[in-house]
């Protein structure tokens, strides 16, 4: 990529780009939250309670293209703290340009800043680009995820 990318935590001038992003990654999903999660999500990004979840926004030449959301969250099995990966998306006109590896780089190295020995998340089976990527910088796990279904 020649353009000059920038990744940068999601500040409170980044509402309408951030929604924008986050919209899109939800229609991937075939998913959407109400107006209330929207504003509860950002009013947590932009806040400074360590517990809740981080994001950081990927710009080309000043523009956003893609986003990560991320916490750190204690683990049964560690004394540390684990970083989990919640989502990650990029607009589909810079996809394969590098954008998804920056912010997943960018999750490891405050990961490493806050001493998580451990980063992973999620995607599922039938996403078969993003898992390129993945496949090239992650190990994927044996796990299966299950959930309660109300």
């Amino acid at each position: 990529m020649n353009d000059t990318v920038t990744i940068r935590p999601i500040e409170p001038d980044d509402r309408a780009e951030w929604e924008r992003l986050w919209d899109r990654y939800l229609d991937f999903y075939e998913t959407s939250v109400t107006p209330a999660v929207k504003d509860t999500a950002f009013a947590r990004l932009i806040g400074d309670d360590p517990h809740d979840f981080h994001g950081l926004l990927a710009l080309v030449d000043g523009r956003p293209v893609g986003l990560v959301h991320y916490l750190f969250h204690r683990h049964g099995w560690k004394v540390e703290d684990v970083c989990y990966l919640q989502d990650l998306y990029a607009d589909p006109e810079v996809r394969g340009t590098g954008i998804g590896r920056a912010l997943i780089e960018a999750v490891y190295a405050r990961a490493d800043a806050a001493g998580a020995p451990s980063v992973y998340w999620l995607t599922q089976d039938g996403n078969a680009t993003a898992r390129q990527l993945y496949d090239r910088i992650a190990a994927k796990t044996e796990f299966i995820k299950y959930q309660r279904v109300l």
